[in-house]
C-alpha cells in the first residue's frame, strides 16, 4: 500500500481535474498509481509526466533498447511496480520475448540478445550498480549507438533509477488488472 494517498478525485479543483485528464490522456486513458501518488504534488506530477514522455518517446532509441534498459534498472533496483508493467505490457509491444525478459540476469552470456543489447545491458548494470562506468563497458557500447543515442540511453537509465527508487520508497503498488 502506498505511503501517501492515491489521488484520483479532483472534482472540487478544476486545475487538478485538468491535470488528471492530461495524465490520463498521456497514459492511454488510465491514471496509473504512480501518477495518483505524484498528484500529491501536482506541479511535480506534471513535470514528471512531461520528462518521462520525452525520455521514452522522443529519442532515437528503438523500442527494444528502451525497454531492455527500463526492465534491467527495475530488476536491479527490485522495483516490482515498474518491472511488472514493462515486462507484461511494453516489452511484448517492443518485440521482446518472455524468454528475453527472463534472461536479463544472465544477458552477458545469453544468445537471446544481440551484441548491441548485451552492451546496453552491461552499461545499464554499471550505471545502476556502480554509478561509475568503466571505460571497457563504455567502449563496447560505442560501436552500436550514436552519440545522441548514448546520451539518451544514459538519461533514460538515470531517470529510471530515480523512477524505481521513488516507487519503492513510496511503496507504490502495481495497478489491479
Amino acid at each position: 500500500m502506498a505511503r501517501v494517498p492515491l489521488i484520483d478525485n479532483a472534482a472540487n479543483d478544476a486545475a487538478l481535474a485538468a491535470l488528471v485528464e492530461k495524465l490520463k490522456g498521456a497514459r492511454r486513458g488510465k491514471l496509473l498509481n504512480l501518477y495518483r501518488v505524484l498528484l500529491n504534488s501536482p506541479s511535480l506530477a506534471e513535470a514528471w509526466q512531461a520528462f518521462n514522455s520525452a525520455i521514452r518517446f522522443n529519442t532515437a532509441l528503438d523500442d527494444q533498447a528502451r525497454e531492455l534498459a527500463i526492465l534491467r534498472v527495475s530488476q536491479l533496483n527490485g522495483a516490482d511496480y515498474q518491472f511488472q508493467i514493462h515486462a507484461t505490457k511494453y516489452a511484448p509491444e517492443a518485440g521482446l520475448s518472455t524468454q528475453q525478459v527472463a534472461a536479463l540476469d544472465n544477458s552477458e552470456h545469453s544468445n537471446l540478445f544481440q551484441p548491441a543489447h548485451r552492451a546496453l545491458l552491461a552499461y545499464t548494470d554499471a550505471m545502476t550498480l556502480d554509478i561509475d562506468v568503466p571505460d571497457g563497458v563504455f567502449d563496447k557500447l560505442k560501436p552500436h549507438y550514436s552519440n545522441a543515442q548514448i546520451v539518451e540511453l544514459t538519461i533514460l537509465i538515470g531517470a529510471y533509477n530515480m523512477h524505481t527508487r521513488v516507487g519503492r520508497a513510496l511503496r507504490i503498488d502495481p495497478e489491479a488488472s
